[in-house]
C-alpha cells in the first residue's frame, strides 16, 4: 500500500482497493504504526477495501504543524473518507486506536458500519479511579522513554504483546517512535467522558487477550455491563495487541463479525 497524504493534514494513510467491497479502517496502538496490522492486510486485501492510517506522531505522520494534536484525529480521518469517497466503514482499533475509533464514532455515527475495539476502554464512561491509574501508568512509561527509548521499548513490548514473535515485531516498531511525539498524546483526555453513549445504529465488538493486564480485563467487563448488547471476545494465548499475538484467530473473529454486521442487531458471535 502506497502512502497518501492530504493537503493541510499531518496524517499519512494507506489504501488497498478491491472493487465494490465494503471498507475497513484499521487504527493502530500507541508507539507503533499501521504495520502492526500487516497480517490483517494480507488476509483481507482480496475481500475488503482497506484503509490504514499512521496516528499523528507515529510512523509516517510526523510532518506536523504547530497546534496539531491527537484530539484532531477524527477531523483528519473524516477528511480522508471524504477524499476517498468512502460513505461508511467498519472500524477496528487496538489500544490507543480503540480510543480514536470511539471518538470518530461519537462524532460521525452514520459513517460507521461496525465498531471493534480491542485492548481499550469505554471512553464515554471511563471510571475516574481507573482513569487515574491509567494516567499514572502512562507517566511512568514516558519517564522510561525520556531516559532511554531502548529501555522503554523493551519494557513496553512485554506489556503490549504476549507471544515472543509479536513482542519482537512490536519492539522493532516501538524503537523508532520519536520522543518528541509524546507531546501529541497530551490532549488524549479531551476525548474521554465528553459524550453520552446513545443507541448505536451499528454493531459493537469489544475484547482483549486473556493475558492482558488485569485493569484491561476489568475495563472490558465494565464496558459490557454498560452496553449489554455488545459482543465480547477474550482471546486465548494473547495479551494486549491481540491481532499480533493470535492473528489467525483474530482474522476469523473479525470475518464472522463483519458478515453478521449486515443483519445487525440479530447477528451473533461465539467467544473464544
Amino acid at each position: 500500500m502506497k502512502p497518501i497524504k492530504l493537503a493541510h493534514s499531518p496524517i499519512t494513510y494507506f489504501i488497498s482497493r478491491t472493487g465494490q467491497a465494503e471498507w475497513i479502517l484499521f487504527i493502530h496502538a500507541a508507539f507503533v504504526n499501521h504495520n502492526m496490522f500487516k497480517t490483517q492486510f494480507e488476509y483481507f486485501e482480496n475481500t475488503y477495501n482497506i484503509l490504514a492510517i499512521d496516528i499523528i506522531g507515529h510512523g509516517q505522520s510526523t510532518d506536523t504543524q504547530k497546534g496539531d494534536t491527537i484530539d484532531q484525529m477524527t477531523n483528519w480521518v473524516f477528511d480522508i473518507l471524504k477524499a476517498e469517497n468512502i460513505d461508511k466503514i467498519h472500524i477496528v482499533g487496538v489500544s490507543l486506536g480503540a480510543v480514536l475509533a470511539q471518538d470518530f464514532a461519537n462524532h460521525h455515527p452514520n459513517k460507521v458500519s461496525s465498531l471493534a475495539c480491542f485492548g481499550g476502554y469505554d471512553i464515554n464512561h471511563f471510571n475516574p479511579k481507573m482513569k487515574n491509574e491509567n494516567s499514572a501508568k502512562q507517566k511512568r512509561m514516558i519517564l522510561k522513554a525520556l531516559f532511554s527509548v531502548k529501555w522503554f521499548a523493551e519494557a513496553n513490548k512485554k506489556i503490549s504483546a504476549y507471544t515472543s514473535q509479536a513482542q519482537n515485531e512490536f519492539y522493532a516498531m516501538n524503537i523508532r517512535f520519536p520522543k518528541k511525539s509524546f507531546l501529541f498524546l497530551a490532549t488524549l483526555n479531551n476525548m474521554v467522558n465528553k459524550y453520552q453513549t446513545g443507541q448505536r445504529n451499528y454493531p459493537l465488538l469489544i475484547g482483549c487477550g486473556k493475558f492482558d493486564i488485569p485493569m484491561e480485563l476489568e475495563a472490558v467487563k465494565a464496558w459490557k455491563d454498560s452496553e449489554p448488547d455488545c459482543i465480547v471476545v477474550l482471546f486465548e494465548n494473547a495479551g494486549h495487541c491481540v491481532n499480533m499475538d493470535v492473528p489467525q484467530e483474530f482474522n476469523k473473529t473479525m470475518e464472522k463479525f463483519w458478515r453478521g454486521a449486515g443483519q445487525f442487531p440479530n447477528h451473533t458471535l461465539s467467544s473464544h
